[in-house]
């Protein structure tokens, strides 16, 4: 198969998992990662993951298939980083789902769907493990899809919910809120790109969370 994998920031974390899948599959499939739309070819699967440009119908057309990676159980949390505002929300017991790009946002006919477990005490990095996994099996079954020929299924009719894109804001602290309440804030924070911080005499200070090995 042609696949091409379209992820907008060569920064994010997930790009390095990604490159270790392309190179277990580089011996049976030519495999592309590019970081903008300007890059796109044609192929038989495009595979968007963490893309936050929008993909028209005249580059979608370029591809047999073009289908989306998307963490959240749809049509519940369309938007952006829905497992973070899942997480927030207190649920462990999350879902990543495979869908077909459509030019309303995450509206497509679902393909296949993963569910992966968040334990509470899980930090960024062991959060973003989960996840990735579940969205690798995903990238894994659809190839097998399209290669069987199976079709995917349309969404319910339900209207589902909308998350907002976070911003560096969205790490903002609290101080007067006790650690306990803080917890869930501070270890969804990408400590990189948007890490928790708060405002205290004047200064502002970082906030990160590591385990202690026992």
């Amino acid at each position: 198969m042609r696949i091409d994998i379209l992820c907008t920031n060569p920064a994010h974390p997930v790009v390095p998992v990604l490159r270790g899948w392309m190179a277990k599959r580089a011996s049976a499939h030519r495999v592309r990662l590019i970081h903008d739309k300007s890059e796109l070819a044609y192929g038989d699967i495009l595979y968007l993951v963490s893309c936050s440009q929008l993909i028209g119908r005249e580059d979608r057309a370029r591809y047999a298939h073009v289908l989306v990676l998307h963490a959240s159980n749809l049509p519940e949390g369309r938007g952006w980083s829905p497992h973070v505002w899942d997480i927030l929300a207190g649920k462990e017991d999350l879902t990543a789902s495979l869908l077909t790009a459509e030019d309303s946002l995450d509206t497509g006919a679902i393909w296949a769907k993963r569910r992966f477990l968040v334990p509470k005490h899980a930090l960024y990095d062991e959060i973003n493990d989960l996840l990735f996994q579940a969205e690798l099996d995903l990238m894994d079954l659809g190839m097998e899809m399209v290669a069987a020929g199976e079709a995917p299924v349309p969404q319910t009719a339900q209207a589902g919910s909308y998350y907002p894109r976070r911003t560096p804001e969205d790490s903002r602290l609290d101080p007067t809120r006790s650690l306990a309440d803080l917890f869930d804030q501070i270890r969804v924070a990408d400590p990189d790109r948007f890490p928790a911080f708060f405002e205290m005499h004047e200064h502002t200070y970082v906030v990160t969370l590591k385990k202690r090995e026992n």
